[in-house]
């Protein structure tokens, strides 16, 4: 890529970019729009639309940046929680990295490699010269310059691991000062116990309270046992479809709608159609009600355990329960309303199936994504797409047309792509036999997490076919060589893949046009109301990826094309502010993990830093300076030997709550006299949902009303 296609591809999504900061400082003034733009605002009831028009409205501003900038971390980790708070140090890590990068790779390392004599460039055309100029690969061989690129390698390193272990520490603290502040959780006192031994003649309750009882007398508190609801799940979704088409039905038709019942609509009595979804609705209701009572002896040998102490359910959840290993086993309890009760649906040996199932699927998948990565490849070779279609010679041969081709399209198609992931692996992991939505989510973050690093960024920089792609990873000591001529040449692809993918999908996110095309629609067509909307929770399990990765490819390119991180660091600044700014707006949390995905980011970071070193000592081998690449060998072990440390240091607490937080919060638990409330919701805090009594109202004054649940 010459670097007026580069800066084609940066002044196309500048522009994109200004257009959506535009349109959002717009339509978010607009008060049709306030379930699109603030919805977590109005469903705490901290937001009132003002409807009368102002000439204001109309005019963009940006003080929803001050307005997102204002609040402190202790107010954000009040209002959101944890995870959000660690969602955004994600941006402060990342933000510290690459300042530090962009001081020593564009004040030190940039120059040297400009003015390196490899490529026998002539710059008297710097606008129609490649990108390659601006990376190592313009360094000539032997020379001493490059000892400064080993200097820098070593610099960065120990600089990536200091601020590791400073955020790793930092967010560690932060989960045990959370955890102190938190009111007492239902989730803190209970286990699941699973493989429950059912004898005959006994019911799977009675043995678990019996074996309880026995065994943790002065702990146990109350079960819950968990009973098969799949098909009751389904009643239910059904019900609640034809309640809501009910409700649509009474609002839009100020006058009873007739429609003639009978062959083809056109013989037969005249009937009116919300007497018919009433009808409809009061047989689902009875199907529910008569499924709910037949579910009463169809237990699964499954219970939700809870305890009078948090250290009485670690001390249940850490000891093996039963003789036999298979039997009585337990898991920590998440969250209520973290609970994926379909789960509990599915046999032993159908989750075993559906785990290689899962295998298969993302192998698949793996290999059917390097189809768009071969054409994307082709896109930035002009030559290699004149060969396959000889009739485009004429067009391509426009300066223009080039330009966008080589340096805008690729990026976007790319992206287009992996769109598709994320959905694709949440699905794929909730076939795996997660009990949990946030361990669902925590599983398919890491799977995008490697996809993405696997298709994006080795399919890319090994360009070749599949066979060839896992040959080089067969033979190791090929591993830095083929690395080191390959990565480089990629340089230009990835920094117009920040640009597309970075710049353009942050402004995408805070426009949200799909989101508000979809409302209008809904509000045309289906007739929904303002009260009609559902607040959405961040998408972590693609987020967080996309996030690392970019982390990843400036990590990896630190020191070989420096001219990458200039835009990681805009990439970086501008998903800070977004993410708060949507964060206090748009989203609300459904479960709270405990910063639970700060492990991810370490881990990947630790994995781009070993990738840049085996990167190096390949790289300095062919730059003929075998000493350096020698004395590079070091820096892998001491960083592998780092991450083995924070492992032992840190990794334990983002596990586990230890004894002396249980003990502490157990004994502020003995003298609040709330704890007697909260131990009588507790027994029936892991009741399943499909379980609960469900009353639907038939009457409406022009609003929908709300589903309403009550227990038994």
């Amino acid at each position: 890529m010459i670097l007026s296609a580069l800066l084609t591809s940066v002044g196309i999504n500048l522009g994109l970019c200004f257009l959506f900061f535009t349109l959002y400082s717009v339509l978010r003034k607009q008060p049709g729009n306030v379930t699109v733009y603030a919805p977590r605002l109005v469903a705490d009831g901290k937001f009132r639309p003002d409807d009368r028009f102002n000439l204001e409205r109309l005019l963009p501003s940006a003080g929803w940046v001050k307005r997102a900038w204002e609040p402190s971390e202790d107010q954000l980790l009040s209002t959101l929680g944890l995870d959000a708070v660690v969602f955004l140090r994600i941006f402060v890590f990342s933000l510290r990295v690459f300042v530090v990068a962009v001081v020593i790779g564009v004040c030190i390392l940039l120059p040297i490699n400009f003015l390196g004599n490899q490529l026998n460039y002539d710059f008297s055309d710097l606008p129609n010269k490649s990108l390659d100029s601006f990376s190592i690969s313009n360094v000539d061989d032997g020379s001493n310059w490059l000892w400064v690129h080993f200097c820098a390698a070593y610099v960065f390193t120990a600089v990536v691991c200091y601020l590791l272990y400073y955020e790793y520490c930092y967010i560690s603290l932060k989960r045990i000062a959370y955890f102190y502040s938190l009111n007492p959780q239902p989730h803190q006192f209970t286990i699941l116990v699973r493989g429950i031994p059912v004898s005959s003649g006994s019911s799977c309750s009675e043995i678990v309270e019996r074996f309880f009882t026995e065994y943790h007398p002065s702990t146990y508190l109350s079960h819950t046992v968990v009973r098969r609801t799949s098909k009751l799940q389904g009643l239910i979704s059904d019900t609640e479809k034809m309640y809501k088409k009910l409700a649509h039905l009474k609002l839009s038709q100020s006058e009873p709608s007739s429609s003639n019942h009978g062959f083809s609509g056109i013989f037969g009595r005249k009937v009116d159609r919300v007497d018919q979804c009433e009808k409809k609705l009061e047989d689902l209701e009875d199907n529910v009600r008569m499924e709910q009572s037949s579910l009463m002896g169809k237990e699964v040998p499954a219970a939700f355990v809870s305890f009078k102490s948090r250290l009485g359910a670690a001390v249940a959840l850490h000891i093996q329960q039963g003789v036999n290993p298979t039997e009585w086993i337990t898991e920590r309890a998440p969250e209520p309303h973290d609970v994926h009760w379909p789960f509990f649906s599915a046999s032993f040996l159908k989750r075993w199936i559906l785990k290689l199932v899962v295998v298969v699927a993302c192998a698949a998948l793996t290999i059917l994504f390097l189809i768009p990565v071969v054409v994307v490849q082709g896109l930035t070779h002009l030559d290699q797409l004149e060969t396959w279609f000889p009739f485009l010679k004429g067009i391509l041969e426009l300066a223009v047309v080039s330009q966008v081709i080589t340096g805008y399209l690729p990026s976007l198609i790319l992206q287009f792509f992996l769109s598709l992931v994320p959905p694709i692996m949440i699905i794929l992991s909730s076939m795996q036999g997660y009990i949990s939505h946030s361990q669902i989510e925590k599983s398919a973050c890491d799977k995008v997490l490697w996809f993405t690093i696997w298709n994006i960024f080795f399919a890319n920089v090994l360009s070749g076919s599949v066979l060839y792609q896992v040959n080089v990873f067969l033979e190791p000591k090929k591993i830095p060589r083929v690395l080191a001529e390959a990565v480089p040449s990629q340089a230009a692809f990835f920094i117009a893949y920040v640009v597309t993918s970075g710049w353009t999908s942050l402004s995408s996110e805070l426009c949200r046009l799909t989101t508000l095309l979809w409302s209008y629609i809904k509000k045309i067509c289906g007739g929904e109301t303002s009260d009609e909307f559902e607040v959405p929770s961040i998408p972590y399990h693609s987020e967080i990826p996309r996030i690392v990765f970019f982390g990843l490819l400036g990590v990896t390119y630190f020191f070989l094309a420096p001219l990458i991180l200039p835009f990681l660091l805009v990439y970086y600044c501008l998903g800070y502010i977004i993410y708060r700014n949507q964060l206090l707006n748009v989203y609300s949390p459904k479960y709270e993990t405990g910063g639970k995905f700060w492990p991810i980011v370490h881990n990947s970071t630790i994995f781009a830093l070993i990738l840049m070193h085996v990167i190096a000592i390949g790289l300095f081998g062919l730059k003929k300076l075998p000493l350096a690449s020698s004395l590079t060998i070091p820096l892998p072990v001491l960083t592998l030997l780092f991450n083995e440390y924070c492992r032992k240091r840190f990794l334990s607490i983002f596990k586990d709550y230890p004894v002396e937080c249980l003990v502490k919060k157990d004994r502020e638990g003995q003298n609040n006299p709330a704890m007697s409330e909260f131990f009588d919701k507790l027994v029936t805090a892991y009741r399943d949902p499909a379980l609960l009594s469900i009353r639907y109202p038939r009457s409406t004054d022009g609003r929908s009303s709300p589903l309403l649940h009550g227990s038994e």
